[in-house]
């Protein structure tokens, strides 16, 4: 099935004239037993997508928020093959809600892109975004992706300019993730009117969805660019109340849930309040 769950979430959207919502949380954040039961309380709680981080040493695209959670899972001793259960756990319950791995090029070489590819698809991962991978270097990676079903995502930023762009697209599919921010995840804020014309232009190259993140940390925000985008990322305001729910004693889960509930909403509804 693999991607063709992405072609269809984003041809449902696309029907009920809404953006998505794709929430991102960290593997092995707090704990593996806490973040699968957060992985399967996301769908319900609004997730129209999942994205669902591998832990790494050396985050360089995350700010201060993803940076720790990558270290907290790391220090509960969670692998790519750990993720790979989580996903596995996640495919018992829901057979429907696409999830993307998301994280950096080091661990995907040293399992080798051939036998990632396979065991990914076989666990039911849908699609994958490496951070760190530029186009120029991807095919070995996009050859194995593609010959088990899975989707190659990537991202474009403020700076991908008309020349490199074509390069960016090049081997994409499921969607294109647009970084809406220069710099790091969690610390600047996505400005609607500022993105409006770079998803037009994305849209325009690929013919593919196009996901904006980097930049979402409120529901308003959110909403703002459920209005223009085909989906909504939010990863740090999601991984925040799993560190300060930690930190107090509190139920995670729910607190996590809870703030994805209130920023899938704000997106489902956001496009209505146009009308």
């Amino acid at each position: 099935m693999t991607k063709d769950r992405i072609d269809r979430r984003f041809a449902s959207l696309k029907a009920e004239n809404r953006a998505g919502f794709v929430s991102y949380v960290m593997a092995g954040d707090p704990d593996a037993a806490t973040a699968l039961a957060i992985l399967k309380g996301l769908p319900a709680a609004g997730a129209d997508l999942i994205e669902l981080g591998f832990p790494f040493s050396d985050p360089m695209a995350e700010g201060p928020t993803i940076q720790r959670a990558s270290q907290r899972a790391l220090a509960q001793k969670m692998t790519l093959n750990g993720v790979l259960d989580l996903v596995r756990a996640f495919r018992q319950d829901d057979q429907d809600t696409p999830l993307i791995l998301m994280g950096y090029l080091n661990p995907l070489v040293n399992k080798g892109f051939e036998v990632f590819a396979r065991e990914a698809a076989e666990a039911g991962v849908d699609g994958l975004i490496v951070v760190d991978c530029p186009p120029e270097e991807a095919d070995p990676l996009a050859d194995a992706l593609e010959a088990h079903g899975v989707s190659l995502i990537r991202l474009a930023a403020p700076t991908t300019d008309d020349a490199r762009l074509p390069a960016v697209v090049r081997r994409t599919s499921g969607f294109l993730y647009y970084v809406s921010v220069a710099g790091v995840t969690g610390v600047k804020s996505a400005d609607a009117g500022d993105v409006a014309p770079a998803v037009a232009r994305l849209r325009a190259a690929s013919g593919l969805p196009v996901a904006v993140g980097f930049g979402i940390r409120t529901p308003g925000q959110a909403a703002a660019v459920a209005r223009i985008a085909d989906a909504a990322v939010v990863g740090s305001a999601l991984v925040d109340e799993i560190e300060s729910a930690a930190k107090v004693n509190e139920n995670v889960t729910e607190k996590v849930l809870l703030k994805a509930s209130e920023l899938a909403k704000a997106v489902r509804s956001a496009r209505l309040e146009m009308a």
